[in-house]
Parts: C-alpha cells; sequence; structure tokens
C-alpha cells in the first residue's frame, strides 16, 4: 500500500470518528485534507459542497458540486443539489441544465421534475411549466404515501395544472362556439368528447372486458337508441312489466344476492356485495337457458325478450334479469366479459337518489325510456334513496356483428364448452 493511500485511508478514519463525536469544523478541515489527496473523493465534495451551501459561500459549494457532477453524474441528487446553487446564484440556464442532468440520470426524478416546473414557471414560460406540473402529478405516488417535504409541492403542481387546463378549455370552447353553431346537434358529441379529454375533463375509457376481447368493434357508451328499434314494444308495456316484477317481489320468491363467489375466490370491490341481497336478481334466463319456474311467472317479459337480438353463447348467454338494488347501495365499477354482446336497461322503479355511469356519461333511470350500453367500458350504480330501484336488464348481440361472426362466436363458445367439460357463466 503506497504511502498516499495509507495517508488517505487514515484521514477518512478520523474524519468518521470527528462525525461521530459531533466535531463538525474538525470533519471540515479532515475533508479538506481529503480532497488534497483525492480531488475527486466524492464523498469529501459532498460534505464541503454541503457545508459551504449551508454558510452562504455559493462559489465554493458551486465549485465542489461542479467537481461531482463530472466525477460521479449517475445520482440525480448531486445535480438537483447544484440546481439548487445555480438557483441561489440566480443563474437560470445553469439550473436548468442542472436540472436537466438530474433527470437523464433518472427521469422520474421527483425532485428534478419539480425544479423543473417551478423554473419554467419562474421564467414565465406558462405552457412548458404547466406541462412539466403534469409529469409531476404524473409521476407523484398518492400523497398519503408521499414523503412529507414534497406534498406541497405536488398539491400546487395539481393545482397549477388543473387551472392550465380549465383556462385552456375555456379559451377552446370560446374558439369553437361559431364552428359549432354552424352543425346540428348531436354531429358534434365525439368531437366534444375529444376536446374534453384534451384539457382533462374527461378520461378516456376502454373496452376491457374480462374473458372475450373482439377488435374493430367501436368503444361508445351508450348506443344510439335508433338502432334498436324493438325497444318501442318494451318501452310502452313497461306497465306491465313492472306489474310482473312487483308481482314476483310480493311472492318473495326467485330472489337471491347477485354477487356469489365462494369462500376461497379473491372477491376484490365485491367484498361488501358478496352473498349480500342488498343486490339482488330474479334470473328469467341464466346461462343461455330460461329459469322455468321464474319465467313462468312473467309470460308478457318473456314474451318481449323473445323479440330481441339474443346472444347464443351456449352456457352463457342470453342472460336476464330483473336487478334490485335496496335502499343506500352502491354497485362498485367494474367491466363485464365481452364485447360482443350489449347490455339493455328497462327502467321499473327509480326513485330519487339513483343513478348510472358508464365510462364519462353519468345517468338517472326514467321508467319506460330503455337504453343500451356497453359493459365492457366502466361502469357503476348507485341508489342512495329510502326506497327500492328495479330495472329489467338482458344482454343483446352487438349490433355490428354480422350473421357470420355472431355464428362463428356461438361456434367458439360450444368448442370452449367440449374443450372444458362445463358450461361457462358470464354475468351481466
Amino acid at each position: 500500500m503506497t504511502a498516499p493511500t495509507q495517508q488517505l485511508l487514515a484521514l477518512e478514519g478520523e474524519v468518521e470518528r470527528a462525525i461521530r463525536s459531533g466535531r463538525e469544523s474538525d470533519a471540515a478541515r479532515l475533508w479538506t485534507q481529503i480532497l488534497a489527496l483525492a480531488p475527486s473523493h466524492t464523498a469529501a465534495l459532498t460534505a464541503v459542497g454541503q457545508r459551504a451551501f449551508r454558510s452562504g459561500d455559493l462559489i465554493t459549494a458551486r465549485a465542489a458540486f461542479d467537481r461531482l457532477v463530472a466525477v460521479e453524474g449517475r445520482d440525480p441528487l448531486h445535480w438537483t443539489n447544484l440546481a439548487l446553487i445555480c438557483q441561489q446564484q440566480a443563474d437560470a440556464s445553469g439550473e436548468e441544465a442542472a436540472i436537466g442532468g438530474a433527470l437523464t440520470a433518472d427521469p422520474s426524478d421527483l425532485l428534478g421534475l419539480i425544479l423543473r416546473a417551478e423554473l419554467f414557471d419562474r421564467l414565465g414560460k406558462r405552457h412548458q411549466a404547466a406541462a412539466a406540473f403534469g409529469a409531476v402529478a404524473t409521476v407523484a405516488p398518492p400523497l398519503a404515501r408521499l414523503a412529507a417535504q414534497f406534498r406541497p409541492a405536488v398539491e400546487r403542481a395539481r393545482a397549477y395544472r388543473d387551472q392550465y387546463d380549465h383556462e385552456f378549455g375555456t379559451f377552446l370552447d370560446e374558439q369553437l362556439a361559431s364552428i359549432y353553431a354552424e352543425f346540428g346537434a348531436g354531429s358534434v358529441d365525439r368531437f366534444r368528447d375529444s376536446l374534453d379529454m384534451l384539457v382533462g375533463r374527461k378520461r378516456r375509457y376502454d373496452s376491457r372486458p374480462a374473458i372475450l376481447y373482439y377488435p374493430g368493434l367501436p368503444t361508445i357508451e351508450f348506443f344510439d337508441r335508433a338502432l334498436f328499434p324493438w325497444l318501442d314494444a318494451f318501452e310502452a308495456d313497461t306497465p306491465a312489466i313492472a306489474e310482473e316484477f312487483r308481482s314476483v317481489l310480493r311472492a318473495d320468491a326467485g330472489f337471491e344476492p347477485y354477487i356469489n363467489y365462494a369462500s376461497d375466490v379473491p372477491v376484490n370491490q365485491w367484498a361488501e356485495l358478496n352473498h349480500n341481497p342488498s343486490w339482488s336478481a330474479f334470473h328469467l334466463l341464466k346461462d343461455g337457458l330460461p329459469v322455468t319456474n321464474n319465467a313462468a311467472t312473467c309470460p308478457r317479459t318473456m314474451q318481449l325478450l323473445a323479440t330481441v337480438p339474443a346472444p347464443d353463447q351456449p352456457g352463457r348467454s342470453p342472460a336476464a334479469m330483473f336487478s334490485l338494488l335496496r335502499p343506500h347501495t352502491r354497485i362498485p365499477p367494474h367491466t363485464g366479459v365481452s364485447n360482443v354482446r350489449l347490455v339493455t336497461h328497462v327502467p321499473l322503479i327509480v326513485p330519487e337518489g339513483c343513478g348510472f355511469r358508464v365510462g364519462n356519461t353519468t345517468r338517472r333511470w326514467t321508467p319506460g325510456q330503455a337504453w343500451v350500453f356497453d359493459d365492457t367500458i366502466e361502469h357503476e350504480a348507485w341508489n342512495d334513496s329510502a326506497q327500492q330501484r328495479a330495472v329489467l336488464i338482458f344482454d343483446v348481440w352487438h349490433p355490428q356483428l354480422a350473421l357470420e361472426e355472431r355464428a362463428l362466436i356461438t361456434a367458439l363458445m360450444r368448442s370452449i364448452n367440449v374443450f372444458t367439460g362445463e358450461l361457462g357463466g358470464a354475468e351481466l
């Protein structure tokens, strides 16, 4: 071992003892001696730079961290320390370069992202600042899991981005108002949705079926009512359907909790409703077959169901039920099993305080007004009233599937059943 190496090791031991005993001035002197022997000693450069920064000696601090990032540029903390020194020196270009070094070392470094956003804001670069604050909001974990020192900056980042998006959206609305007026109502709905997503007023929701995804089918929350002329009969006969429902409700037989997971199956968001009659179903068609006793009590409803383009998926669908949601019950956000079928709601009993959301769109049920939606888009329902809510629910083929495609899907389901040796369920 050479003499300089022995001397360096001795000094490192001395500085460690000085630090442990709280002799800060001795430690500072020893760090300086270490740098005289080893100018690229990272621990010494860090200690000297931090001490100089705390004492206000920005020139010494800058020199130490300039040297440090040249020696060890893979640590974003070295770069952010340099950026803070540049900030104190009012050297915006040096600060921006140091922040760039931190984010080159780690593009998701939260402190580096915060410093970049704040720098752009100070420089009056509003659009760049909004993008940078948006990056902070994206990278940061939920506030509850965030280190306390970062929370104010992250909260400010989110507020800044929200305000920017609000102003951006208002500006675009004003710019486009005259163009909207040139087109008929409803013809710009998709464009408006795209604009709302651009400025953060809406989220993007995609089809996320749990089992079978069929490509090429559009992701539409609620479908155009005109695509389903057979709904006219359901709406006209809603009173008769509702009376059949009330009859089975009075009999108090045939209803069962809609969620029925076994005790050894993960229930996730369904824990509260599992085996809970707060959301119950009176099944008319289940797993592709009529529920004989239940169907016999609802002849008019079954006649109407026979008129719809029911999906033929043996062991899975068609499916139809009276859905009963008790007071103060919420069905959590979830998605369905396949986008080859859509789901129909015929509202029967709807007290105030009930609602239904599919993606970005929230609607209130109105008896006599049916709708069809894609249940592979995240959806949820609630009954915040003190009364029961009842809806007839059933599935239908997606209208954009050709007859040949429907036949192939039916054959696919039969083949799956043969392979597994059992019929598969597909709840609504």
